[in-house]
């Protein structure tokens, strides 16, 4: 496996790749890697002969500056785990190189999708993960880049980006994977200490409840509101919001038939540390 930190010498990979007529596949990742990006690479790896697996730690997209210095760093346990999955080359810029020295980012408004929910709770994240996105796509140029559901909205923000941008990329979602008591993976959960790891698992119990209403056609801001209440009583969490929406453009959806492309979405502060997480609705 290859691992490189200027975008020239990315290129220079990529450029000899592609006189082999290889197909590209990318994985842009913030680091601390677990099975959940794992299964990210692997996916790539299955569609594709060559692999760029970026770790980056960008610091546009954190509204809280203490999260992006408490950010967890294990580059060396990174390139292991990316290797095994089967990456073929990683690319670990510094700040510098992806921006210059110039951290202003220029605002994005894609209506709804970006003033709504993460949009609204973390003013300026969808500014920086479409600016650093747009560097890494120009960096890596490749055929596909592959997405998890697990940051929903950032995947439909990415969408966006790429239909307007990157017409040639394809964007690849795949699954959201869990530990083994439905917690979503995250990086974040090795911060999750006491019972705090124990409440967050409220959030799966109410993406759980809300799809059980939608099959049985109940109300759903009646079940919205009761889980609201619910939260209010509870110690050591903090909702910042729970709703239904459609998956793509994220308009809620409270009334009317339910289609494949409807989502409970759910954020919350457990322990002081901050969890998302999201569940089809479709009924089998």
């Amino acid at each position: 496996m290859n691992r490189c930190t200027k975008i020239n010498e990315l290129k220079r990979f990529i450029h000899a790749s592609r006189a082999e007529d290889k197909r590209v596949g990318f994985v842009p990742t913030m680091g601390a890697l677990h099975p959940g990006h794992a299964s990210l690479i692997e996916k790539a790896a299955q569609a594709c002969e060559e692999v760029v697996v970026s770790i980056f730690v960008n610091p546009t997209q954190f509204n809280n500056r203490e999260d992006f210095e408490t950010y967890p760093l294990t580059i060396d346990k990174d390139l292991e785990v990316a290797q095994q999955a089967g990456a073929t080359v990683v690319f670990a810029p510094h700040v510098e190189e992806l921006y210059g020295g110039d951290l202003a980012v220029a605002p994005v408004d894609y209506g709804q999708l970006t003033l709504a929910y993460e949009g609204q709770k973390r003013l300026g994240h969808f500014d920086g993960v479409v600016a650093v996105v747009r560097k890494l796509f120009s960096a890596v140029e490749a055929d596909a880049a592959f997405f998890g559901k697990k940051d929903l909205q950032q995947l439909a923000v990415i969408r966006r980006l790429a239909k307007e941008e990157f017409m040639g990329l394809e964007i690849v979602d795949c699954p959201l994977i869990r530990e083994s008591d439905g917690l979503a993976m995250s990086s974040r959960n090795v911060r999750l200490v006491g019972e705090s790891r124990q409440t967050a698992l409220i959030l799966y119990c109410w993406l759980n409840r809300i799809k059980k209403e939608v099959c049985n056609q109940g109300d759903i801001p009646t079940t919205l509101r009761a889980i609201e209440s619910e939260a209010a009583e509870m110690e050591g969490l903090e909702l910042e919001y729970i709703d239904v929406v459609n998956g793509s453009s994220f308009r809620p959806l409270h009334d009317g038939p339910v289609d494949s492309e409807a989502f409970a979405i759910v954020a919350a502060e457990v322990g002081g540390v901050r969890l998302i997480d999201n569940c089809a609705l479709a009924c089998s």
